[in-house]
């Protein structure tokens, strides 16, 4: 699929999930008998605009989202203001944006999980790298070693390997038969928790390939590929045997630029993407590969009740994965805080290494990210609403000072303007600069 279309689905998506949060904040107003003045499409200087009844629907020139304009927003002396109405009323109306944008997250995200899905399977899994003074490294599991089974059940997925050393009772070690060099071998290890992942680890990083040999007059050398280095993906196409790996190659004309996303050798999980000139051979010249045997993709397709559940699940467990991820988001700002621009690059980057069905969740997290935005408590944003209507209600009613709330919104303007700044040149720097998510 072409970066146009995947750019204008990703405007669409958008727009429907800003569109629909601005109709929560209409129906909830009508529906509390706040007098709405004007729904526009877009934003001002406006193109035109129908009255019917007490509200003018309008268009706009900027087609960036939409607005609803309520009467009296912060003037309680205004008829049928939104100001006006009690506490608990306008808690409700702030919240409805977010929340129509976590219902639609829900239905995209489950939508997405009951199409059917690619996933690669093979005959075993091989090792990336091995942690340091972990369960593995005592085990003398090494780097290339590719493990077929955990407890004589055979493992094809990594799912499956989490699953097999998760399960395993607290304490318990369980024994791993491993092919290295052509031999087979077993090793016994146990799994400790991860109080980050919740979850147990034997502190293995898994791959389907591991360059074996990297020829130093090569071009490949020369751009910094090294032995023992795991190649993820090229130009955007995940590569999991020979066949996949010629055929991204044989997708770019000879001559042209190839970017390949790698997994360097060693500990790091960090991966870093390099460019290199297509030879058009389909092959890279100087380079041999060891590949997890029998690696191939499958579709699956979970039943309805379970895409539901789990969209469900993957809702109700985001504050969760947003507390775990604030150290990610502390070393990598510019990978984590992204604004329009950067969830345009990132849209682009997974629809075309994850396929077409990913707009789908793609669009379910950014309605979501975008509901969760506003629902922080920073004035202007509905959290910063939300949370003057729930201070006025445990005050049964009794008004915070008009002064202390317009400073509240100046601050929160100033600070929020300053964050979409920084976002919008981080975003603008990668995406200048060449930069991606690695995917």
């Amino acid at each position: 699929m072409s970066v146009a279309i995947i750019i204008i689905l990703f405007l669409v998506t958008l727009f429907v999930a800003i569109y629909l949060h601005e109709l929560g904040h209409f129906i909830a107003s009508k529906r509390a008998g706040v007098k709405v003045e004007e729904f526009g499409i877009g934003l001002p200087p406006r193109i035109f605009g129908i009255k019917r009844g007490e509200t003018i629907y309008s268009l706009n020139a900027i087609p960036i989202g939409a607005f609803v304009r309520a009467a009296g927003e912060n003037d309680p002396t205004v008829p049928r203001s939104l100001a006006g109405k009690g506490p608990w009323t306008r808690l409700g109306i702030y919240a409805a944006g977010p929340l129509v944008n976590v219902f639609l997250a829900f239905v995209l995200l489950s939508a997405f999980l009951a199409l059917p899905y690619s996933f690669i399977t093979g005959n075993g899994l091989m090792v990336h790298s091995v942690a340091v003074n972990s369960s593995a490294e005592e085990a003398g599991i090494e780097p290339g070693d590719i493990i077929l089974s955990v407890d004589g059940q055979p493992v094809h997925r990594w799912g499956d390997m989490q699953d097999m050393v998760n399960s395993a009772e607290e304490g318990a070690q369980v024994t791993l038969l491993l092919s290295r060099n052509g031999h087979e071998v077993q090793a016994t290890v146990k799994p400790k928790l991860d109080p980050e992942l919740q979850r147990r680890i034997i502190g293995v990083l898994l791959c389907w390939n591991m360059l074996t040999q990297v020829d130093e007059s090569s071009p490949a050398y020369e751009a910094g590929i090294r032995t023992g280095d795991t190649i993820l993906s090229i130009d955007g196409q995940p590569v999991y045997n020979d066949e996949s790996m010629s055929s991204a190659l044989r997708s770019v004309a000879e001559g042209e630029e190839i970017k390949l996303v790698l997994l360097p050798s060693g500990e790091t999980q960090e991966t870093k993407e390099i460019s290199l000139m297509q030879s058009g051979s389909g092959t890279l010249p100087g380079v041999e590969l060891r590949w997890v045997d029998g690696a191939h993709t499958e579709q699956e397709r979970q039943p309805v009740s379970r895409a539901v559940y789990s969209g469900a699940r993957y809702i109700i467990y985001m504050p969760v994965l947003i507390v775990e991820a604030i150290p990610t988001i502390i070393r990598r700002p510019d990978l984590a805080l992204i604004g329009p621009i950067g969830a345009g690059q990132l849209t682009v980057e997974v629809v075309r290494s994850s396929g077409f069905s990913n707009i789908l969740f793609m669009g379910g997290i950014i309605s979501l990210g975008l509901g969760i935005f506003n629902l922080f408590p920073v004035p202007p944003l509905d959290g910063g609403g939300m949370l003057v209507a729930l201070i006025e209600g445990f005050r049964h009613g009794r008004r915070l000072s008009p002064r202390k709330v317009r400073l509240a919104h100046y601050i929160g303007t100033a600070f929020l303007i300053t964050l979409m700044v920084l976002v919008m040149f981080s975003d603008l720097y990668r995406l200048i600069s060449g930069g991606g998510f690695g995917l």
